[in-house]
């Protein structure tokens, strides 16, 4: 992706930049890397499709600060990386940066900002404040931080009892649901096996008959006994042993009782009441409690079954994880849209999804495995240039540009501004209002976005205000030469030198009243600053 600052006085947006030259080939790290390359490459070579070319050290330093660090880097961190000899080759000296950055606090914010977004949604500041304030975020954190086996992760968002105090975070992905236990299916259907099951609530899938109407109210009804509870020990989500059971109709009024089931799964036994029967609730259906404060568990859990007998092992979660990481590194997923896993959607490389979701198994569920995988593979090193001819981005033949993530945006907007990052800022709020998106479908700038970035006083006042010993505009203001001023703006902000023509542009605006601000603010809200490529 190119862009130009040439109307930056119109706000203006794309041009090509230097030519990328080839990096040398890719010294192979991993059995996983040599197997992603091989499938992508036997694509390319049976469609004839002539790979966009190894992008530059320059655009790979940003695309991976963004996409492991979630933020840019600063411009010492892009000169070391620049400067660093190339012993052994370009593949070591990145490789090198791959394993920095994936060992930061960095990494772990962002993982723990992304998946915050992908299991709960965004929502609005009282949202993030009670998810604070719960224990999710730093269980989290935590979750990334210690790299905890994705399956176990999954174990412990399902059942939701947590044994220690590092651990009733995990609550809160049920208990924010607030009973809502069609809403709880299906966000777990969506977010830990990738595949919608809302269209078959009234009846069983139109178009990916594996979905029957029966998994949807069987999946509801292994959560139908949850309720939320305050406890002195903070929340929890307590079961019953008897209740939820029902019937589902479908469009011809055929009625089916609601059993324990879910895709590729076995239905789970379970004794249901004669239909008029009424029953009756007492303390030898549960388990003596072994916490003061803890709700008391039933002897017959749908919650616990559920992640023994359908969720552990289960090959959804598994193919559902490495779908969703990959579209978080390379556009979309090997299965597009990442979250409907269907008959209806075929993955675009078959083996390699398999192939990837096994090796994932075998790993131990290993997260960093997969992400260090991804990016250290050759198609990720591509330039984000469509080659002439090839019109499918599901071939991977070039790196496929998005959108920043709202927390990316804040904090390179305050990284490069003013040299530090403050998750509390109010203008990090402000873009996870506007900015609302992780992954989206389709990629386009919501009118909202639009305007907030262009008239929206957070943004303006932001920078502004960043005038403070040692920001950026400050530095710039003791500078007496005008193309420096351009040139250390250009590279806190967009990570490159202005070229000629650009260089003379931002030199006239910044000879205009507080033209460093408007310099600055035309580089945020520009295409080049707001997507990584």
């Amino acid at each position: 992706m190119h862009i130009t600052l040439r109307a930056v006085c119109a706000l203006a947006a794309l041009i090509p930049c230097a030519a990328f030259a080839d990096a040398p080939a890719s010294e192979r790290q991993t059995t996983i890397v040599d197997l992603v390359d091989q499938r992508l490459h036997q694509r390319w070579d049976a469609e004839r499709i002539e790979p966009a070319p190894v992008c530059s050290d320059e655009t790979f330093v940003r695309r991976v600060f963004l996409d492991l660090a979630g933020r840019v880097p600063t411009v010492d961190e892009r000169q070391a990386f620049l400067d660093q000899p190339a012993n052994g080759g370009a593949s070591t000296k990145r490789q090198a940066l791959i394993e920095n950055l994936l060992s930061s606090e960095d990494h772990i914010q962002h993982m723990a900002d992304t998946f915050d977004t992908l299991l709960m949604g965004r929502g609005d500041r009282r949202a993030y404040r009670e998810r604070k304030e719960n224990h999710w975020r730093v269980w989290l954190e935590r979750v990334f931080r210690e790299n905890r086996p994705w399956n176990e992760v999954v174990d412990d968002l399902l059942l939701a009892r947590p044994q220690s105090t590092d651990e009733q975070g995990a609550v809160w992905y049920l208990f924010e649901r607030d009973n809502k236990h069609q809403a709880i299916a299906e966000a777990v259907a969506s977010t830990l096996f990738g595949v919608k099951i809302d269209c078959a609530q009234c009846h069983d899938h139109m178009v990916a008959g594996e979905i029957a109407q029966a998994h949807y109210w069987g999946l509801v009804a292994f959560f139908n006994r949850s309720k939320n509870e305050r406890t002195k020990l903070g929340p929890r989500v307590a079961e019953s042993a008897i209740g939820g059971y029902s019937e589902f109709a479908n469009l011809e009024g055929a009625s089916s009782p609601n059993l324990l089931t879910f895709l590729e799964a076995k239905t789970i036994d379970e004794t249901r009441p004669d239909k008029d029967a009424k029953q009756e609730d007492s303390d030898d259906l549960y388990y003596t409690a072994t916490t003061e404060g803890e709700p008391r568990v039933p002897k017959f859990s749908r919650r616990e079954l559920f992640v023994k007998e359908v969720a552990q092992g289960h090959p959804m979660v598994a193919r559902a994880f490495v779908n969703r990481v990959w579209a978080m590194l390379m556009g979309r997923g090997i299965v597009h849209p990442f979250d409907q896993m269907d008959s209806v959607h075929d993955p675009s490389h078959p083996e390699l999804l398999d192939e990837l979701a096994e090796s994932f198994r075998t790993s131990g569920y290993d997260a960093r495995q997969l992400v260090r995988a991804i990016v250290s593979c050759d198609a990720y090193q591509r330039e984000a240039r469509r080659p002439t001819g090839v019109d499918d981005p599901a071939t991977f033949a070039w790196y496929l540009s998005r959108p920043l993530t709202a927390e990316q945006f804040a904090r390179s907007m305050q990284l490069g501004l003013r040299g530090n990052v403050d998750v509390q800022d109010s203008i990090v709020a402000s873009l996870r209002e506007k900015v609302p998106d992780v992954m989206p479908e389709v990629i386009v700038t919501p009118i909202r976005e639009s305007l907030f970035l262009t008239n929206n006083p957070a943004v303006n006042d932001f920078i502004a205000a960043s005038r403070g010993d040692g920001h950026l505009l400050s530095r710039a203001a003791k500078m007496s030469d005008t193309n420096e001023v351009a040139q250390s703006l250009a590279l806190a902000l967009l990570g490159r030198q202005l070229d000629v023509e650009e260089l003379s542009e931002v030199t006239r605006l910044l000879a205009k009243p507080n033209g460093s601000e408007q310099v600055a603010w035309a580089m945020i809200t520009s295409a080049e600053f707001r997507f990584n490529h």
